[in-house]
């Protein structure tokens, strides 16, 4: 990848909404150069979507979001990858990675209420085969993801007396 399309990767996972003639102005290129630029990259599979960044407690909507630990034991010549595939199909599951630690894989799911996730985890991630074992984390507040803080403290400005 050239130095143009690194940096059109950069400026688009800042803000996907730059325009084409905004983000060939920051790259000193032309739009239609742009436009190739992003085809190529969505036809390699570096661009793979765009999505918004929302606040979710700015709005009425109701939903529990947790992060599950996962340990698996590796599967002959598949090692951790078809366990994977098989949790990252379910809908509830937003993100699936492989970790190094403590834990094998991390899935983060998305459900309405406390109980849709307990019976996630206990009817669906634990009866896979070659799933040992689980710890589920639920996610009370962001503060800042990808980036972005949710809530900026409002600053004080220290007032000095002198006397």
């Amino acid at each position: 990848m050239d130095r143009c399309s690194k940096k059109l990767v950069k400026l688009l996972e800042e803000d996907c909404t730059y325009s084409a003639a905004q983000l060939a102005a920051m790259c000193n290129t032309t739009e239609d150069d742009i436009a190739q630029r992003i085809e190529a990259l969505k036809a390699d599979g570096v661009i793979l979507g765009y999505k918004a960044l929302i606040n979710w407690e700015k709005t009425a909507t109701e939903f529990v979001e947790a992060i599950i630990e996962v340990k698996i034991t590796p599967q002959l010549g598949d090692g951790f990858d078809r366990i994977a595939e098989r949790i990252y199909q379910y809908d509830e599951v937003e993100s699936c990675y492989l970790m190094s630690g403590g834990y094998d894989v991390s899935v983060v799911i998305t459900g309405r209420t406390l109980r849709e996730v307990a019976l996630f985890v206990s009817q669906k991630l634990s009866t896979i085969e070659g799933v040992t074992s689980t710890a589920t984390h639920f996610i009370l507040k962001k503060y800042k993801q990808q980036n972005k803080v949710f809530e900026p403290r409002q600053t004080q400005r220290e007032r000095l007396i002198f006397s």
